[in-house]
């Protein structure tokens, strides 16, 4: 009974598939060729991953990856739903919004309905609409020390004009974020434990994390917090959680969720 009750709540699964640019952002430039080569190490783990436990999420992809490894997002596509994630990682401009759709709208013969910000930062939610999109999600409604302040920002999904933002989960009052850094560098206990929480009191949950994590790169000049958990003890710690997540509620794409909350204002 307790199981099929928690079959009405839905879990929002994601994961940023991007060039590996964040060693620059801590002063290491690595090739292009590299940025790519780690990410799709990471990319083929985590839907070996999802196949195998029969998990659908919705992979928020950069057209500039895409235009690097087409055949494995149009694959991915044929089970998994593809947003976009700009054009280029590292740089944007506004016309990569609708840019970045048609690119992979023509790569994978389907419509492309959500769009989330690179570093999910400030993008206004006209422009997004304007680009052709029905939701985003690029909102992290917390508070991350020297990367952004959104503790005044709805922590729910919420409907501004007719697009429908989709914050990343945070807990209730206190507002935990629930994101790819948080799962790296709490116990898992407390990550099961907040995301409880979360789930009870929202019904929903809406999680990402980036295929770079799952490919080693402890030899980066990273800090700990990012690099001391990947390749595959994060894979692992992944896929216990994940089993865990199949008992708390229903996976579904992000434009699955959409629609169900489109039916629900009419």
């Amino acid at each position: 009974m307790i199981l099929l009750a928690n079959m009405n709540k839905n879990i929002l699964l994601s994961f940023d598939v991007e060039e590996f640019d964040i060693p620059k952002e801590y002063g290491q430039n690595i090739p292009d060729y590299e940025m790519f080569k780690v990410s799709l190490d990471g990319l083929n783990k985590v839907v070996l991953l999802l196949n195998k436990l029969s998990i659908r999420a919705t992979f928020f992809v950069t057209a500039n990856f895409s235009e690097s490894h087409p055949d494995i997002i149009l694959k991915i596509s044929q089970y998994h739903e593809i947003a976009s994630h700009g054009y280029y990682h590292s740089s944007f401009n506004i016309e990569d919004l609708k840019k970045s759709r048609l690119f992979l709208e023509k790569l994978i013969g389907q419509q492309v309905k959500g769009f989330r910000m690179p570093r999910l930062e400030n993008i206004d939610c006209s422009e997004i609409l304007n680009a052709g999109y029905e939701y985003n999600s690029s909102m992290n409604p917390t508070y991350i020390p020297g990367r952004y302040n959104n503790l005044l920002q709805p922590r729910t999904a919420y409907y501004e004009n007719n697009l429908l933002n989709v914050p990343i989960s945070v807990t209730p009052l206190i507002r935990f974020p629930l994101f790819w850094l948080s799962f790296k560098n709490f116990p898992l206990w407390f990550t099961k434990y907040t995301t409880q929480i979360t789930v009870n009191h929202d019904k929903y949950l809406n999680i990402y994390f980036h295929p770079w994590e799952f490919a080693d790169i402890k030899n980066y000049s990273l800090p700990s917090y990012i690099k001391n958990i990947s390749g595959q003890v994060m894979l692992e710690k992944l896929e216990h959680y994940l089993l865990w997540l199949k008992t708390q509620g229903k996976f579904i794409s992000i434009s699955e969720f959409q629609a169900t909350r489109l039916c629900s204002t009419k």
